[in-house]
């Protein structure tokens, strides 16, 4: 008589028997591909953390090659304020302390030649105005922030609650304007107020002191042609009476400051000039 075969139910029970007995081990396999990469991960960090300087210029060179950018011979490495090539070497307004030291005497002949130099502006205006016919229109100040150009004239500029320029107002300013283009420093302008509170449209002495800042600011930028990226307008309200402060009409002014571009251990030492 011949012999069934084994069903399948009968051979896995067979082999269930006999198979390998212990712990699955295959996750190890997963967990030494984990830890080789961290392990690569961490070398690529520790290397990053000290750049070779020639190496780098060695990739940088090669990817600029590569993407069809024109080689160069060195990496910009600049820091801070990063000025146009033109302006490359020049004092600026926040020069401050930065750079070289300067000794006493060297600072010392950098004040006289400022000092120099403001006077000097402060003639040309002065000698503009007289050629105008406005020998009077403005009085002058030389402190730590530069040259003070103040419009004082009584009614020659504003009348009271306004910020229109009268046509005095405008022969001023544009008899200034070509002096301050020539001198190629940073402008600001600075408005003020009488006490007195404004009426309609103005809310404030604020908003009409910086609309009279502004107006000049104008005047300087559109027909004098002086640069809109080195002035600025500010409103002071009443806040900052002139010293004559009996006279509502002093406060009805505007100043026009020439600020000084040189380090501020220089600018500090600036003596005070009124005239």
């Amino acid at each position: 008589m011949s012999r069934r075969p084994a069903t399948g139910r009968s051979r896995r029970r067979r082999s269930a028997g006999h198979g390998e007995s212990g712990p699955d081990e295959r996750w190890m396999a997963s967990y030494m591909d984990m830890v080789t990469v961290l392990m690569c991960l961490f070398i690529v960090l520790y290397a990053m953390s000290s750049v070779d300087q020639g190496k780098f210029q060695a990739l940088r060179d090669s990817l600029a090659t590569g993407f069809g950018v024109d080689e160069t011979q060195f990496a910009d490495t600049a820091q801070g304020i990063v000025v146009p090539a033109e302006s490359a070497g020049a004092e600026g307004l926040l020069a401050a302390s930065t750079g070289q030291d300067l000794t006493g005497s060297q600072i010392n002949e950098l004040v006289d030649a400022e000092m120099l130099r403001l006077l000097e502006l402060k003639e040309q205006i002065q000698a503009e105005l007289v050629s105008a016919g406005f020998p009077d229109a403005a009085a002058y100040r030389i402190d730590s922030r530069g040259l003070t150009v103040r419009l004082v004239s009584a009614n020659t500029f504003f009348v009271p609650n306004s910020a229109q320029l009268t046509g005095k107002a405008r022969q001023i300013v544009d008899a200034i304007g070509p002096v301050l283009v020539e001198a190629k420093l940073e402008i600001a302008v600075e408005g003020f107020a009488d006490e007195r509170q404004p009426v309609d449209p103005f809310p404030t002495n604020w908003e009409l002191s910086a609309s009279r800042a502004t107006g000049v600011l104008r005047v300087l930028v559109e027909d004098s042609g002086v640069s809109a990226s080195r002035i600025s307008s500010v409103g002071y309200g009443d806040a900052r009476p002139a010293k004559d402060s009996k006279k509502l009409s002093m406060n009805r002014r505007v100043d026009i400051v020439v600020l000084s571009n040189q380090r501020e251990e220089v600018r500090e030492k600036l003596r005070e000039i009124d005239g």
